[in-house]
C-alpha cells in the first residue's frame, strides 16, 4: 500500500515494469536525463556503495537497483521530494537496498562518511541561478534547474569527498558547463575518463552530456559514440527506446 498526496501518482519505470515511482506535475516528475545517467553510470553489480546526489524523487537510485545489489543512497535537500522517494522505495520493498537522506549534499560526507562510496552519480541543477524576479515560480522546478542551494562547484567537490580511491563519479548536465565541469572535475581530483554527447536530432547541436571521472585516475578521456534522441519523425531513435521500454 502507498499514500498518494495532493496531486501524486503512481506511474511504472519505463522498461522495468516490476517497478513503479511516486510523481506529481506540481512538484517532480523524471526526465530523460536521469535514465540516461542512470544507464550510463559504471556500478558494482554484487557489492558497494553507490550514492546518488540531487536525488530528487529517487528516480536514479530506483533504475540502478535494477542493475546492481549494491546499497544505495539518494540524498535530496526538498522534504516533499524526499517524502516520495521514500514512499516509492517502500513501495517497491527495497528498504533494505535503498536508503533516502533528507539533507543538503553539501552536509554528505560528514554525515555519510568520507572516501566510502564506489560511484557518485548526480542530475544536478543547470543553470546560475537568476535574480530573484527571473526564477520560476515554482519552488521546487526552480531549486531543481537552478543553482540555488549547491553549484556546481559544490557537486564536484563533494563528490570527491564522497568517492573511494579510484571511485567513480558520474554526472548529466548541458554542454555549454562541460569546460568547467572538466577544470572542476581536476581540480577535486577526478580524472574525467567517458564522455557522451546527446542530441535531440540529427544535425541539431546537443543539448545533453553523460560524463564519468575516475579519482586520482590516469588521463586517458575516451569520447563515446553520439546518442540521438528523436528521428526525422520526431519518435524516439531506436537507440533511446531501447534504454526507455527495453527490448519490445
Amino acid at each position: 500500500m502507498v499514500y498518494l498526496y495532493e496531486d501524486e501518482r503512481l506511474d511504472y519505470l519505463l522498461a522495468e515494469e516490476n517497478l513503479r515511482i511516486i510523481q506529481s506535475p506540481s512538484v517532480f516528475s523524471f526526465s530523460l536525463d536521469a535514465v540516461l545517467l542512470a544507464r550510463f553510470a559504471y556500478v558494482p553489480v554484487r557489492k558497494g556503495n553507490i550514492v546518488d546526489l540531487c536525488t530528487g524523487n529517487g528516480v536514479v537510485p530506483l533504475f540502478l537497483s535494477t542493475r546492481s545489489k549494491a546499497a544505495i543512497t539518494g540524498v535530496e535537500i526538498q522534504e516533499r521530494l524526499w517524502g516520495m522517494a521514500t514512499r516509492s522505495v517502500a513501495y517497491n520493498g527495497l528498504e533494505n537496498q535503498l536508503t533516502m537522506i533528507h539533507d543538503d549534499l553539501k552536509n554528505a560526507p560528514e554525515r555519510l562518511g568520507y572516501g566510502k562510496f564506489d560511484v557518485v552519480t548526480c542530475n544536478p541543477p543547470y543553470f546560475p541561478t537568476p535574480k530573484k524576479e527571473e526564477q520560476n515560480l515554482n519552488e521546487h522546478y526552480a531549486i531543481a534547474r537552478h543553482e540555488i542551494h549547491c553549484t556546481l562547484e559544490d557537486v564536484i567537490r563533494v563528490s570527491s569527498q564522497l568517492v573511494k580511491q579510484s571511485g567513480k563519479v558520474a554526472l548529466v548536465h548541458r554542454p555549454g558547463r562541460l569546460l568547467d565541469i572538466v577544470t572542476l572535475m581536476r581540480k577535486y581530483r577526478i580524472e574525467p575518463k567517458r564522455l557522451q554527447f546527446i542530441y535531440p536530432k540529427e544535425n541539431k547541436e546537443a543539448n545533453t552530456i553523460l560524463i564519468e571521472g575516475i579519482k586520482d585516475g590516469q588521463p586517458d578521456l575516451k569520447v563515446l559514440p553520439p546518442l540521438v534522441v528523436y528521428n526525422e519523425n520526431n519518435e524516439y531513435t531506436k537507440e533511446v527506446k531501447q534504454i526507455l521500454y527495453g527490448n519490445e
